[in-house]
């Protein structure tokens, strides 16, 4: 979503000040921070980088400095009293207002602050993308409305709110045009997707984004289990676009760590809705989320998740430790489990989710995969690099030519991060 969020805003300041990217710091004449608050690490990291380019505005007054996203959202006018220096801070539902606000801050001279939540305002002002590539971003629905107990974003970003269907096709449209062959729909709850005044929920809009000419995968993140409907599932029986890989957040295999938590479902509801969806299509691809050493986990609780990994043998994770978010009702919970210990979990349970995303690579070892190549490799520009359904990044020798295509790729080797193949 940030990402997205920074790509919309280089576009916007590109569009309306005639304003170009630069690669350092020091030629800049506007510096932007566009943040996340979902763990306490990324939070500090903002002050930290503020403090590294503090000189630049001594050294340039008309440099102009800018903090966005959830820890704007969060932080508001604390972020200015602590770095005054600050010239514009913007909320995540106002960064189409980023060029006014630069605007008045270098009239006036004082720091502009705009937090608000106008929903879908943001949407109506935001350009077009103005680049040309085999793999996009389209922000669906914003904000969530679960509230579960450790999570800040409903404060940061606010309740859930979807966007006309009559916006998104033609921005696929555009999108599909302009070279994208793979769509990533994005939102902090994206299969909650409802457009009210056409009663059109997730299932219907991926079916109708399916007929798009020329789109040929789409994929969706974050999900939340709640939210898997039935015709859900059966999009996955019915759509081949629709990618071999679900990224479902489960965050713990306790019902007594998920009720504390506040996620609606239970461990035993969790799995059924995998083994439906599995029914659906075979060949699923599951990744998760996993939170450690949440309030009041013992032993036995953490042992659950580790069965339950064991049970649904997912295919990768995003794993943190428990951190407290301000405002947060986890956050005044009891039972506080020690760094160490939360460490020691997170060690063990990375272990296991390795352990299996290891046996699926073997299985693709040797094996034919169709890859959509995104661009030349980071690490050797001579070679290719493209993904999997299951989202692995594939290496391999070809030409620039075959960028944006889909192709036949034996996969020949495993590395830890990436697989290497031979074009076929």
């Amino acid at each position: 979503m940030n990402e997205y969020d920074s790509e919309k805003i280089a576009d916007l300041l590109s569009e309306t000040n005639a304003i170009s990217e630069t690669s350092s710091p020091d030629d800049a004449d506007i510096i932007l921070f566009n943040t996340c608050s979902v763990r306490e690490k990324a939070e500090e990291k903002v002050f930290s980088d503020l403090g590294r380019i503090k000189h630049l505005k001594r050294k340039n007054p008309n440099l102009v400095i800018g903090v966005g996203g959830c820890v704007a959202s969060q932080e508001g006018a604390n972020i200015v009293k602590r770095a005054p220096y600050v010239d514009i801070v913007f909320g995540p539902q106002t960064l189409h207002r980023i060029p006014s606000m630069v605007q008045r801050a270098r009239k006036d001279g004082k720091s502009q602050i705009d937090i608000s939540f106008p929903e879908i305002e943001k949407f109506d002002h935001l350009p077009s993308s103005s680049k040309s590539s085999s793999t996009a971003f389209v922000s669906i629905m914003e904000g969530c409305s679960k509230y579960c107990s450790f999570c800040v974003v409903p404060y940061t970003r606010g309740t859930e709110f979807s966007r006309s269907v009559f916006e998104i096709i033609p921005e696929v449209q555009h999108l599909v045009k302009h070279g994208a062959r793979e769509i990533t729909f994005l939102g902090q709850n994206v299969n909650a997707y409802y457009d009210k005044r056409e009663r059109l929920d997730f299932a219907t809009l991926l079916e109708l984004v399916s007929t798009v000419k020329g789109l040929e995968r789409i994929r969706y993140t974050s999900s939340h289990p709640r939210e898997v409907t039935r015709s859900l599932i059966q999009a996955y029986k019915k759509l081949p676009q629709l990618v071999d890989q679900l990224h479902l957040p489960v965050q713990s295999g306790s019902d007594k760590i998920l009720s504390a938590m506040k996620r609606g479902y239970t461990a035993i509801e969790y799995k059924s809705i995998i083994k439906k969806l599995r029914i659906s299509r075979p060949s699923l691809s599951l990744t998760s989320d996993f939170i450690v050493g949440f309030p009041g986990e013992n032993d036995d609780d953490f042992q659950k998740t580790l069965n339950l990994v064991d049970e649904l043998k997912f295919d990768g994770s995003y794993s943190f430790i428990y951190s407290d978010r301000p405002g947060t009702p986890a956050s005044l919970l009891p039972g506080k489990i020690d760094k160490k210990t939360k460490l020691s979990r997170l060690e063990a349970l990375q272990a296991k989710l390795n352990h299996y995303s290891l046996q699926y690579s073997l299985e693709m070892l040797g094996k034919k995969e169709n890859i959509l190549i995104e661009g030349s490799s980071k690490r050797n520009k001579k070679e290719l690099m493209g993904r999997t359904q299951n989202n692995r990044v594939v290496n391999f020798v070809g030409e620039t030519s075959l960028i944006g295509r889909i192709v036949p790729v034996l996969i020949t080797d495993i590395k830890k991060h990436s697989l290497r193949g031979k074009l076929i």
